[in-house]
C-alpha cells in the first residue's frame, strides 16, 4: 500500500526572510497551516515537488499578494498558492507593533510509497 505524504515546510520560513527581519522584535509565526491538494494525476504518477512562494504577511496575519518564485512542477501551483492563501500567521511585530513582511515560503509536496 502507498501512502501519500504532503509536507508542508516551515522550517525553511525564517530563513527566506529578508534582512528587515533583523530589525523585526517578533517574525511571523504560523498559527494555523492548510495541506495544499495533491493533484490526482502527480499523486497517481507518484510526483513529488516543491513551490516556493513568494507573498506578504501583513499585519492582520494574512497571507496576501502570493507569487510563485519557483516550482519543480507546474501542477503543484494552483494547490500550493490555493491553501497558502488559507494560512494565518501570528504577525511580524516590530516595536510591539504589528508589521507587514514578505516572504517566501516553501511548500513541499512528497509521495511516500
Amino acid at each position: 500500500m502507498k501512502k501519500l505524504l504532503t509536507l508542508v515546510s516551515l522550517t525553511g520560513l525564517l530563513a527566506t526572510v529578508p534582512a528587515v527581519l533583523a530589525q523585526t522584535k517578533e517574525p511571523p509565526v504560523p498559527v494555523r497551516t492548510v495541506p495544499p491538494e495533491y493533484p490526482t494525476e502527480l499523486r497517481r504518477d507518484g510526483v513529488s515537488g516543491i513551490v516556493m512562494v513568494k507573498c506578504t504577511i501583513d499585519e492582520q496575519g494574512n497571507v496576501v499578494d502570493p507569487e510563485i518564485e519557483k516550482s519543480s512542477n507546474n501542477a503543484f501551483e494552483k494547490p500550493a498558492i490555493a491553501a497558502l492563501k488559507k494560512w494565518k500567521f501570528k504577525p511580524a511585530k516590530q516595536d510591539g507593533a504589528p508589521v507587514a513582511i514578505k516572504v517566501s515560503i516553501p511548500i513541499k509536496f512528497v509521495f511516500e510509497s
